[in-house]
């Protein structure tokens, strides 16, 4: 019997996407590393073994046993057979079974991504799919002046008319935005963040995009969630032959694929700007924001 099947699970729809969050607590620390010992390919486990701090190797661990849980449940591979090939990037994608994936369910997308204790996997058939976590309640002030210089003079002008209040937070959901397009794109550390931006809604979402030149049609969903409190998840979904019809909000681990949290009817691509609206667009005079500090956030590869 295969793992789908054991489990009762479905692979998503062509217009359906999955985003499941899981906090590193959701999974103890023993069961963790077990599954890992199991579970984890030659490449994951060496990575794994190079971290110096045992946080840092847990949160990894948790990462990659709920990424492989996912991809069996998806695909109905079991999770150490779950074969990954990853770009000269290093975006990982799954390897397609033999004669390639069924047509009706359409090729195979998946990202993750993991901050401070939080991870967020993305799942999508037909399309390619990003996503970045990231937890306000963890980065200083000085972190964030810093990472609003690598924005588009546009975006940084939009940030310097925002009341104090909102400022921080206003940083952050651009950053994962960004974050979470490059590693759609599969571009990384390849995409400067100046070379695209974004308009953000008074109340929530983003209101326009600014596509960088290499992505002419632009056609993006450009979603933003908080399931947790400070915990800040930004999702990028390409259009693909069909149009983006739900996200699927799941959340803890996945020992059942039935722990639904909240179904999300997208609507609409983000609407485009021209070129250069954003990317070209010099400061006001006296509207750069506060002075750049090192940042403790880094650019995410995959």
């Amino acid at each position: 019997m295969s793992a789908r099947a054991a489990a009762g699970a479905r692979p998503s729809a062509d217009g359906e996407v999955k985003l499941w969050v899981c906090a590193n607590d959701d999974l103890g620390p023993g069961t963790a590393t077990t599954l890992a010992g199991h579970w984890l390919d030659e490449h994951e486990q060496v990575t794994a073994d190079r971290f110096i701090f045992e946080r840092d190797r847990r949160q990894y661990l948790v990462a990659h046993v709920l990424m492989r849980r996912l991809l069996s449940l998806e695909t109905g591979v079991p999770e150490a057979l779950i074969e990954l090939r990853r770009s000269d990037r290093g975006r990982p994608s799954v390897r397609p079974p033999e004669g390639g994936w069924p047509a009706a369910q359409g090729t195979l997308d998946f990202n993750l991504s993991h901050a401070r204790g939080y991870n967020a996997i993305a799942v999508g058939r037909g399309r390619r799919v990003g996503v970045d976590v990231e937890r306000l309640d963890r980065v200083s002030s000085r972190a964030l002046d810093g990472i609003a210089e690598s924005f588009t003079p546009g975006e940084r002008v939009q940030l310097a008319r925002m009341p104090t209040e909102i400022y921080d937070r206003a940083v952050l959901r651009l950053w994962t935005l960004k974050e979470a397009y490059a590693k759609a794109r599969g571009l990384g550390l390849g995409l400067p963040f100046d070379s695209f931006g974004f308009v953000l809604s008074d109340n929530g979402g983003v209101a326009a995009f600014e596509p960088p030149a290499d992505d002419p049609s632009g056609t993006w969903w450009l979603l933003e969630l908080e399931p947790e409190p400070e915990v800040l998840v930004s999702l990028a979904v390409e259009d693909g032959a069909t149009p983006m019809t739900a996200l699927r909000l799941h959340t803890g681990f996945p020992w059942r694929p039935s722990a639904l949290r909240a179904s999300i009817h997208p609507g609409n691509p983000v609407p485009l700007l021209a070129p250069g609206t954003l990317s070209a667009a010099l400061p006001l005079a006296g509207a750069a924001p506060r002075r750049a500090h090192p940042t403790e956030l880094q650019r995410s590869v995959a």
